[in-house]
């Protein structure tokens, strides 16, 4: 994992919440990860990452404070987490 995705997995975990994520940098992310990503209908883009499966909507810029919550999570419970990756 490169400084570029370990910057935006310290950025999804940071607290308070972050409000300005870019969504091209978390499927970044995701797919370094070894997430499959796919395109679904209805502007929905797909995540499967180690049996876990989410759906987010498709966002031009930042991503929305609840689908940071649903990528924390996602990450967390797949052993992505910035103590495991740190700066």
């Amino acid at each position: 994992m490169n400084h570029h995705h370990r910057k935006t997995l310290h950025a999804l975990f940071a607290h308070p919440m972050s409000s300005n994520i870019n969504f091209k940098k978390v499927l970044s992310l995701l797919e370094e990860a070894g997430a499959e990503v796919d395109n679904k209908t209805g502007n929905r883009i797909g995540v499967k990452l180690s049996g876990h499966s989410v759906a987010f909507a498709h966002v031009q810029h930042e991503l929305p404070k609840e689908e940071i919550v649903q990528v924390r999570r996602l990450l967390a419970s797949c052993g992505f987490t910035p103590e495991k990756f740190p700066l």
